[in-house]
């Protein structure tokens, strides 16, 4: 369980910011080293995000938020900040998620996923951020956490080799002509419904991107965090591709980035519990591995499918704490 004690500065900066006497209430931290908090001061509150250096750097978050709301996108505005010490305030969006919303939906949220995938079209109208690439060097280091990780805690010793040779045959589908924003985390559980209209707010994009406009949907449709229905999952992908005009050709991308993320998930889920003492990310294992072998399942993918195939035996995949017992 991460530490809920306020930073040692917290109470500093916010005097110096016009929160003098705030109170500071616990939120989340979240699968990095950052932790938010709720400033309440009488009638108006605000988030405080730790960002700790040197493991955080909370510049990102203030540029692609910036380069957000300067276009219309609901993301946070940040009330000030303080990068020596990581510390950032920014808006509070409340503690309605779209997460729950679904969860309490009869429709299994038909409905709520849509104005996510009508956001994300109006997002990919607009050229890239000034964002690094996500080209073909990021794709095979992200997709390697799955070897690097994943592998050794089920006891299996893959083929390096194959398994560059087999994504590499592969990631074209992956790179954009024209690339867009990328937000990276784009699901469920990072869009928040705002005000009376219960509009989306957008979190955790700190890690944007420029790259292809299928990761997103992946990001959505395939969520590592919460079962997505496959009938959903078709409906958003035809809407999306109603509103947007984009070819067949974007299904091998949205299949190639689903493979891609879900191995890369795989692993990162499992460094948390084997370095990180999070163990309750390798339960979430499971769910991964069913999105991963349906994108696997598409010819697209048959170099990586033949991979999987001959080193990752269908008892193998699952929970890696419960593998590695």
């Amino acid at each position: 369980m991460a530490d809920m004690t306020p930073p040692a500065g917290a109470a500093a900066f916010l005097d110096a910011h016009g929160w003098t006497g705030a109170t500071i209430l616990p939120v989340a931290g979240d699968a990095s080293f950052r932790r938010y908090f709720r400033v309440v001061e009488a009638a108006r509150q605000a988030i405080l995000m730790d960002a700790p250096p040197p493991h955080e750097d909370p510049r990102p978050f203030i540029a692609v938020a910036q380069w957000l709301l300067d276009r219309d996108f609901a993301a946070p505005a940040i009330l000030a900040s303080d990068l020596d010490q990581g510390l950032v305030l920014i808006e509070d969006f409340g503690d309605d998620r779209l997460r729950e919303a679904i969860d309490a939906s009869a429709d299994e949220g038909m409905a709520l996923y849509a104005p996510a995938i009508d956001l994300l079209a109006r997002l990919h109208a607009h050229p890239a951020g000034p964002f690094a690439p996500y080209d073909r060097a990021v794709l095979t280091r992200e997709a390697a956490l799955f070897v690097d990780w994943y592998c050794p805690a089920v006891g299996i010793a893959p083929d390096r080799a194959g398994w560059d040779a087999a994504w590499d045959a592969v990631f074209d589908h992956g790179i954009a002509s024209s690339p867009v924003t990328v937000l990276r985390d784009y699901h469920a559980e990072n869009l928040m419904l705002v005000g009376a209209d219960k509009s989306l707010g957008l979190l955790d994009f700190q890690d944007a991107l420029a790259g292809h406009a299928a990761y997103d949907l992946v990001s959505l449709l395939q969520d590592a965090r919460r079962d997505v229905d496959p009938a959903v999952e078709a409906a958003m992908l035809a809407r999306y591709r109603a509103a947007t005009g984009v070819g067949d050709d974007f299904l091998d991308a949205y299949h190639l980035l689903g493979a891609q993320r879900n191995a890369k998930i795989l692993g990162i889920f499992t460094r948390l519990w084997k370095r990180d003492g999070k163990p309750h990310y390798a339960t979430m294992c499971p769910r991964v591995w069913t999105y991963l072998e349906r994108d696997l399942a598409q010819p697209v993918m048959a170099p990586v499918a033949a991979w999987f195939a001959a080193n990752v035996p269908p008892e193998l995949r699952g929970d890696p704490l419960a593998l590695g017992a």
